[in-house]
């Protein structure tokens, strides 16, 4: 949860500041250096500016204590001097009673897999039961067949059952004796969250005829979550999980509908080769013309109720979801922040209709069921590295929303969340991951991770919150709502970090100025603050360590001061994993990290052990070893 006081702006370098302003001017003259991007690019020195610009504040922000870790590209993870860490569970731990070990020559069973933490662990919270005592709820993105199946393929109906049960959320309580955390593999709250677990659909567009199927002629029930990539918490203590990339998973071996829906989600009969459709005509879309749009979805799940039904929450619209960040605005209603990880596409926001209230936890279950959808749009003035937003509301018969553009109600209007944003003239962004806000301020981080297809010969032009054609580095933007107030429908944005590779370039490409060969990056990806103000950046990018990205090792996690612009890396992860989800223990002294998909299409790990072992995603628990709170 994050609060904010609205008259406290002690902390908040705004962007509209004179000092940064006078910084940009300073830079201006220097646009010679932008390159292939055009003048847009002129925002890459404002971002240079931004950092500086910060430093004049008397507040320092957040201190970041540890010494820097070294890029590398060694098969372990990397961390800080006096820091320690330890594998917490990995992918195929059992955590049932009579749950069978992880068999490294099978690789499991689809029964064995069930009762088994899933693959790919990706966005995680923890919910604490005491000092001592939590639960994690983690993603379980997706699997990696090479590893999954000894023949790397899926080839039958149990297979099909094995990824599927791989697929989807783990709920697994933990425990901290000498301050170590272990997972607790009989405990009562652990749960199993998979491809076909039912689930209820709830909001405006439950029971509209596009959820509608043979199956489930209500439109009310559907099967299973996957694809779960990033996550959020609600205050009232529940879990929100998001389903990303689902459309990869069907597939068919006739032709598919034409509609346009299915082209800007990406549903085709090719499917991404995942081959569930030849053994469960559920995701054959021919046949079922209707199942991909039960998915694509935010799901809250009650962690400390293993016979809860999870609820896909349709009000907050069907994307590809990264994460969604969960903020009590200071009147007390609930906004959500999401963004829709594919290029070109767009930032949203959700405001719930109701308020949240603290005394009657109860009462706010179903806070996420009513409000409005809005879209963002990002103006800026030629050369400057900030700008101003609208939220457009995605509400049907406003903003050309109407049956005559092919909305009829506001079902459908979420249910194609895509097609609408265009119609309200959104602006397409380069990969929206994950969002962050600030836990004190009125503030709000997102990363935007890369666009290979920015340019002048697509139709997503280069503009303001993204400068540079043909991005393969990313970068990191924030925005101040008007007033300090989340629900305003108006904002400020600039740039916090352009990253880039200041050995191999000395143009926009090289990143902002807080960017240095000591801390360079690609790819930001995970996003979260720790309780006082320090930002986790995490990274899912190229780790060749060549070219483009010659000293920048494998994907690794960094930690900023958002008021000084400070960077410095925190951890390095083993060979060709991603670094994902984060959670902090409510006294900070324990961190939970993801290492996903080590050793990806069979490069040379064998995380997190050692020898010839299969390597496995796991979850790590980060320390330091005097017992102080991380990062400080």
């Amino acid at each position: 949860m994050n609060t904010f006081d609205e008259n406290d702006q002690r902390n908040h370098p705004r962007p509209e500041d004179t000092e940064f302003s006078k910084m940009v001017d300073n830079v201006l003259s220097r646009r010679q250096l932008l390159g292939a991007a055009g003048a847009g690019l002129g925002l890459f020195f404002g971002g240079q500016g931004l950092a500086y610009a910060a430093n004049t504040s008397a507040n320092m922000g957040p201190r970041i204590g540890f010494k820097p870790v070294a890029a590398n590209s060694l098969d372990t993870v990397s961390v800080p001097i006096g820091y320690e860490w330890r594998v917490l569970a990995s992918w195929g731990d059992t955590i049932f009673p009579g749950g069978a070990p992880f068999d490294p020559v099978t690789r499991g069973t689809a029964t064995s897999q069930s009762t088994s933490i899933g693959d790919n662990n990706d966005g995680m919270s923890f919910f604490s039961l005491g000092a001592d005592h939590g639960v994690i709820a983690v993603n379980n993105e997706y699997a990696n067949y090479e590893y999954l199946f000894t023949n790397g393929r899926c080839n039958s109906l149990e297979d099909t059952r094995k990824a599927q049960a791989a697929h989807g959320v783990s709920v697994f309580e933990v425990r901290r004796t000498a301050g170590v955390w272990t997972l607790q593999p009989h405990a009562r709250l652990n749960r199993r969250i998979t491809a076909t677990t039912e689930m209820r659909l709830s909001g405006p567009a439950a029971g509209s005829a596009w959820l509608k199927t043979q199956a489930d002629p209500t439109g009310t029930v559907a099967l299973g979550t996957f694809n779960n990539c990033a996550n959020g918490r609600t205050p009232w203590g529940t879990y929100l999980t998001c389903e990303e990339n689902f459309n990869g998973y069907f597939g068919s071996a006739e032709s598919v509908p034409d509609q346009a829906a299915f082209k800007r989600y990406g549903i085709s009969a090719k499917g991404a080769g995942l081959n569930w459709y030849p053994f469960d005509p559920r995701f054959d879309v021919a046949k079922n013309p209707n199942e991909p749009n039960r998915f694509g979805w935010v799901v809250e799940i009650d962690p400390m109720d293993p016979n809860s039904t999870p609820i896909k929450r349709t009000a907050l619209g069907r994307l590809k979801h990264e994460n969604a960040e969960v903020v009590v605005n200071a009147d007390g209603h609930v906004v959500v922040y999401m963004g829709d990880d594919e290029k070109g596409e767009h930032i949203y926001k959700f405001v719930s209709a109701k308020k949240w209230d603290a005394k009657n936890p109860s009462a706010n279950r179903d806070l996420l069921d009513e409000g409005t959808l809005y879209v963002a749009r990002f103006s800026t003035v030629d050369g400057k590295a900030q700008g101003e937003g609208e939220w457009l509301a995605l509400t049907h018969g406003k903003n050309g929303l109407t049956a005559e553009a092919g909305f009829h109600d506001q079902a459908e209007v979420l249910v194609h969340t895509r097609l609408a944003a265009t119609v309200v003239g959104a602006t397409t962004m380069d990969r929206p991951e994950w969002i962050a806000a600030h836990p004190t301020q009125a503030q709000v981080y997102v990363t935007l991770t890369n666009n290979s297809d920015r340019g002048e010969k697509t139709n997503q032009a280069v503009n303001g919150p993204n400068p540079r054609a043909k991005n393969v580095y990313g970068q990191i933007v924030r925005w101040t709502p008007k007033g300090n107030d989340h629900t305003s429908h108006h904002f400020t944005w600039d740039i916090f970090a352009l990253a880039g590779n200041p050995t191999q370039h000395n143009d926009a490409y090289a990143g902002s100025a807080n960017i240095t060969p000591d801390n360079m990056f690609n790819s930001p990806d995970g996003l979260a603050f720790d309780r006082e103000g320090r930002l986790w950046i995490q990274t899912d990018g190229d780790y060749s360590n060549a070219k483009d990205f010659a000293g920048m090792g494998n994907n690794q996690m960094l930690c900023a001061n958002p008021v000084t612009g400070e960077i410095k890396r925190f951890m390095v992860g083993p060979v060709a994993c991603e670094i994902t989800g984060i959670a902090f223990t409510p006294d900070q002294q324990t961190m939970f990290v993801g290492i996903q998909h080590p050793g990806e299409k069979l490069a040379p790990s064998h995380f997190p052990q050692r020898g010839d072992a299969v390597p496995r995603s796991s979850i790590v628990a980060i320390s330091r070893r005097d017992g102080g709170v991380v990062g400080t």
